[in-house]
């Protein structure tokens, strides 16, 4: 059945992708989760799935990595350490930050494009090859996620969910109820401790 056999797929070049980007930024911790990005649109990041959108969470994982907070608002609002961090990456924003999100919405810019070129090629296959898989299966609407039901006021918004030894990733909390997210570090799965005693 394609949709089984291709997110598995598109997970490995997701975390090709991620080590390229590594290559450039050591101190990035693993991506401990690629299907995770796989079940879900961002409405706080304003990305669908593509290289810009995995730059935009390596940022989130080299902020984790230093213990700087970068968004506040539940994870919506983008700060100013957020773009000092993604500049360092690559990205730009030149507007003003927006209301709600506020830097969030940053792009590639010209020497990054030509850093990642090949990545982004491999990438942009996988990703359609994938859509092309899912949307040829009517069944299942597994690219599409919370996110890009509810927009950009509802369920798509990103907590932190941590593991037994204290690592962590930006996870969408319905996409983490479908299934544990496990931690490649210690073996354990992700949870959200905010959500612990709310129901």
């Amino acid at each position: 059945m394609s949709t089984t056999q291709t997110p598995p797929v598109l997970a490995a070049e997701l975390a090709q992708a991620w080590a390229d980007i590594q290559r450039y930024h050591p101190e990035l911790p693993d991506l401990a989760a690629p299907e995770s990005l796989i079940g879900e649109s961002s409405s706080a990041c304003g990305h669908e799935l593509s290289f810009e959108r995995l730059l935009h969470e390596a940022v989130h994982g080299i902020a984790a990595a230093r213990g700087v907070r970068d968004t506040s608002r539940a994870g919506r609002y983008h700060n100013r350490r957020f773009l000092a961090i993604a500049e360092e990456l690559g990205l730009d924003h030149p507007e003003e930050p927006h209301p709600s999100s506020g830097f969030s919405l940053v792009t590639l810019n010209p020497e990054a494009k030509r850093r990642y070129r090949p990545t982004i090629e491999r990438l942009q296959r996988a990703l359609k090859a994938h859509t092309a898989a899912t949307s040829a299966d009517s069944t299942t609407r597994t690219f599409r996620g919370p996110a890009a039901r509810h927009g950009s006021s509802g369920g798509g918004v990103r907590v932190k969910a941590v593991c037994d030894c204290g690592r962590n990733v930006r996870v969408v909390p319905s996409v983490l109820a479908q299934a544990p997210i496990v931690c490649g570090g210690c073996g354990k799965p992700f949870r959200i401790p905010e959500i612990a005693g709310a129901a």
